[in-house]
């Protein structure tokens, strides 16, 4: 495999340009990291990696992974997400599971399933909806499932959303890691997979969760598609550099025959997660609602890095930054592979839009007298819906039984890339009365 180095293609400049670098390069020695120095010494002993494998590494290494061992979230952090900036988005994702819920027949379980939940605030904003509409919920049996794989982040959700009185239950070795009681008594329990998740009738709920997972890279070329790994640089040997496999590598498979971009981003870890859900929901029903930023098969090369709110070389202090990738939603449409049917993707500010964004503004604007809070919730207003802000750069997409729609639809096929229209709230317009 060593030879692969030697053989691999030095990465076309036209290409390299697109490392987005945040221009901030800090000094020489701060950016040798023990991420770089573990993936040199991975490096040169079985040759370059992948761009998948280099994530999957630089995150969620169980020693050293980006994720695993701090908060990145907030002002302090490397990025702000949707629920941090304002309780309203929270509140009317509550809204969307519990419409859902009533329209697939009150199900008397109700188990919420969250991927990926940050600091719990997502989820804490739509427990507090669930108890406000307590006599609607009362004789359904609701717990929450968090899959969360880092250690420091599980410990922040427990203090957003457990009651401190109940001692957590903690089991480092059990597919259910802890256990706790929400401030409104629903159970809570965490989970370092999906796959642990028990089945049943249960709402999902993925918030920039996708774009973290770890994303294959090609390069169309003269030869046919090339995957692009990282390597170490010859002339600096504390610096990674893109290079282009010299053959075909397995997860070209990935890429559709009918392709017609010269560079293109897989994940299928992304598509694994897309068929679990589908298989799931199509068994036990129930709903999936996928929020990230992304694009429907349109997009080449969207793989960045982000540190202290700012863009950042992939490549430089591997370990200090986040890495994501845009989702491609046309790939977890055909992921789903016709066992449910695929709504979206819609952008943020259509669905909030279509959520009752304006009517609930309007209220805890009126219920607040207090100048600053009045200021903070227009700005997180602004900041969800302007379409230079979150407004279009993030978008929703939502996986729900077949049955879910008029005429118990099958007609949808999984491979087309718009999926008809169907009235489940936020993906198309409501009427208030």
């Amino acid at each position: 495999v060593k030879a692969l180095g030697l053989l691999c293609t030095f990465i076309p400049r036209f290409w390299r340009g697109k490392c987005f670098s945040s221009g901030k390069e800090p000094a020489e020695n701060s950016s040798v990291t023990p991420m770089l120095r573990h993936l040199k010494y991975k490096i040169k002993s079985t040759g370059p990696i992948t761009v998948a494998e280099y994530m999957r590494e630089v995150l969620t290494n169980p020693a050293k992974g980006y994720y695993v061992h701090r908060d990145m979230l907030g002002e302090k952090g490397d990025f702000i997400t949707s629920p941090e900036i304002s309780q309203i988005f929270g509140e009317l994702l509550g809204i969307w599971f519990i419409s859902e819920w009533m329209a697939t027949g009150k199900s008397s379980t109700f188990q919420l399933v969250e991927l990926g939940p940050g600091r719990g605030t997502l989820t804490g904003d739509i427990l507090r909806v669930f108890s406000q509409l307590g006599s609607v919920l009362k004789n359904s049996d609701i717990s929450v499932h968090l899959v969360e794989v880092s250690q420091k982040l599980s410990e922040i959700q427990a203090a957003t959303l457990t009651e401190e009185k109940v001692p957590l239950e903690r089991n480092a070795g059990s597919p259910v890691y802890m256990k706790g009681i929400s401030k409104s008594g629903i159970p809570i329990s965490w989970y370092r997979n999906l796959q642990d998740v028990p089945k049943g009738h249960s709402f999902y709920l993925a918030h920039e969760f996708f774009d973290v997972l770890p994303v294959h890279k090609f390069q169309k070329t003269p030869q046919g598609w090339r995957e692009v790994l990282v390597d170490i640089d010859p002339q600096v040997s504390d610096k990674l550099r893109f290079v282009l496999a010299p053959c075909a590598t397995p997860a070209e498979a990935f890429i559709q025959s009918d392709e017609t971009r010269d560079h293109v981003e897989v994940c299928p870890d992304a598509g694994v997660i897309i068929q679990e859900l589908s298989q799931r929901i199509a068994q036990a029903g129930g709903a999936a609602l996928i929020a990230d930023y992304g694009h429907d098969g349109t997009k080449t090369d969207t793989f960045r890095g982000f540190c202290g709110h700012k863009l950042h070389d992939v490549l430089l202090a591997p370990g200090t930054a986040d890495l994501t990738a845009d989702v491609d939603f046309s790939y977890l449409r055909r992921m789903a592979q016709g066992k449910v049917a695929s709504l979206g993707p819609v952008t943020q500010q259509m669905f909030l839009k279509n959520m009752g964004i304006d009517v609930r503004l309007k209220v805890l604007l009126d219920n607040s007298d207090e100048p600053s809070t009045r200021q903070q919730l227009v700005q997180g207003y602004d900041m969800l819906m302007n379409s230079k802000k979150m407004g279009e750069r993030f978008n929703f997409f939502a996986l729900v039984p077949h049955q879910r729609l008029p005429n118990g639809s099958h007609q949808m096929n999984a491979c087309k890339s718009k999926p008809p229209p169907a009235p489940v709230a936020g993906f198309h317009e409501l009427a208030w009365r």
